[in-house]
């Protein structure tokens, strides 16, 4: 039988904690994440550039022949400088004069970026002239626009119909409208021959009109019948007779008939409030001034 007054002795263990193992780790995983972005920023440069861009870094880092001189070749531009006709080049490379380099040095990808730059080039002038010739089409309106302008102000007599005349600039030119308002119509209802005022509005309009070169086309509108009216006269008709009588009264104050290249009625077709075609603004006749010249007599030259 053991002794019980022998002594227990209880070993414990003492974990030492593990040895520190240091930061490398974290520089490899920056060098690693520094990569990735790298390459995936090359991959994003690389699908946004065109090929005429990549056509042109491949000729600048493609080294044509060796150039022993120092003359600046460690510089930005290889010791060249940038020439007057663009992205040639002169200086230290103007010794590859060969004509066997000259066609190894420009591959048919860059001749053929050449010939699409030329292209672009022709393409550029054209747009310039059209972007000249709409500024020119838009001071023509703005000059036609101050013309009748200054000649309805020189008629204090119809100064009560401003409201009634409207101006504005559309793509086909210049719209010179007569145009109802509540209490005051252009037109006696159902009518085709215009008030008196009306009458010399288009007399006070005409020696202007006569000085430009604008063809003029004249459309009649009206406003739409409302649910349960009776329509007295067709509205094809009375648009259309509006317009006759207009062209004539411009006619008679000495517009050339060669001047007028339509005249037509809309009847309710084209309001001018779609969301309200039955308010009084709908019924107007409407002159444009087409951004154009009258065509020359036959045999005339430009």
């Amino acid at each position: 039988m053991a002794n019980s007054d022998q002594p227990i002795i209880i070993k414990k263990v003492k974990k030492a904690a593990h040895g520190h193992h240091g930061g490398a780790w974290k520089i490899a995983y920056a060098d690693f994440v520094t990569a990735m972005m790298a390459f995936f920023l090359l991959m994003w440069l690389i699908n946004m550039t065109t090929h005429e861009q990549k056509v042109g870094l491949a000729e600048y880092f493609t080294q044509a022949s060796a150039n022993p001189s120092t003359s600046g070749a460690g510089g930005v531009l290889m010791g060249t400088a940038i020439d007057s006709t663009g992205n040639r080049s002169s200086g230290a490379r103007n010794e590859v004069t060969r004509p066997e380099l000259l066609v190894r040095r420009v591959p048919s990808a860059a001749r053929d970026a050449k010939t699409r730059a030329a292209g672009q080039e022709d393409a550029a002038r054209g747009r310039s002239s059209a972007s000249d010739a709409n500024r020119e089409a838009s001071g023509a309106q703005l000059s036609a626009m101050a013309s009748i302008r200054q000649a309805l102000q020189n008629m204090p007599e119809i100064a009560e119909l401003s409201r009634n005349i409207t101006i504005e600039p559309v793509a086909e030119g210049l719209n010179v409208s007569l145009v109802d308002q509540d209490g005051r119509s252009m037109f006696p209802e159902g009518s085709v021959q215009p008030f008196e005022r009306t009458r010399r509005v288009l007399e006070a309009l005409a020696p202007t009109l006569r000085r430009m070169p604008n063809r003029l086309a004249i459309t009649g509108h009206t406003s739409a019948v409302r649910p349960g009216s009776v329509q007295g006269v067709d509205s094809w008709s009375l648009t259309a007779g509006r317009a006759v009588a207009v062209r004539e009264i411009l006619s008679g104050a000495g517009l050339s008939h060669d001047r007028f290249i339509s005249v037509a009625g809309r009847a309710d077709t084209e309001p001018v409030f779609p969301d309200n075609p039955y308010l009084s603004p709908n019924r107007r006749v409407t002159i444009t001034l087409l951004s154009e010249e009258p065509p020359l007599p036959p045999g005339a030259l430009r």
